[in-house]
């Protein structure tokens, strides 16, 4: 797959002039970008660092061609299919609904100092998508950015905290969030 430059990440060649105001998230975790990769290039591990993940079924494990599941805490179960890997630096997948439409997400890992990286996670949302211009922008600002943006962040929040304090997060550790783990 052909790749292409947006914003300085390397990104599979899909169809991105069809994707409108991707959503990017990034935090600063007190770690080497190697130990980083290892947590996020491992298979089976979102439910360590991912708070609104009950469990991440693996089907295939070999980089590019990677395959598996995120099973939400309501029931949701989307199909995650990696097309991009790159050693030490990140990833690129789709995400959807078995058959449906799927979401692309880059996600990369930026040595800040020695011991300290950044990590990014960038979604083109597939919702609103087919949708006039004028006409999504309203339903975008005001609830798919919010709500994909308290997500990402509590991801990263998560995996910030799996790094440096060993231990997995529970269940909506940073919030509940009605998509994917409303409040018990």
């Amino acid at each position: 797959m052909k790749e292409v430059e947006i914003e300085g990440m390397a990104t599979p060649d899909y169809p991105l002039q069809n994707f409108k105001w991707p959503v990017a998230v990034s935090r600063t975790i007190a770690a080497p970008t190697s130990k980083i990769w290892e947590v996020i290039s491992s298979p089976g591990t979102l439910p360590l660092y991912h708070p609104f993940c009950e469990k991440n079924p693996v089907f295939e494990w070999s980089g590019a061609d990677s395959r598996d599941e995120v099973h939400y805490f309501n029931g949701v179960v989307l199909a995650r299919r990696f097309s991009a890997w790159y050693d030490d630096v990140g990833y690129d997948l789709e995400i959807g609904r078995s058959g449906g439409r799927t979401s692309i997400v880059s996600w990369r890992i930026t040595p800040v100092k020695k011991r300290r990286s950044s990590i990014e996670i960038v979604v083109f949302p597939h919702a609103l998508q087919s949708v006039p211009t004028a006409v999504r922008w309203l339903p975008h600002v005001v609830r798919l950015r919010p709500q994909l943006r308290r997500y990402l962040k509590s991801v990263v929040k998560g995996l910030d905290w799996f790094i440096t304090q060993g231990q997995p997060v529970r269940r909506n550790q940073f919030g509940a969030h009605g998509w994917f783990s409303p409040s018990f």
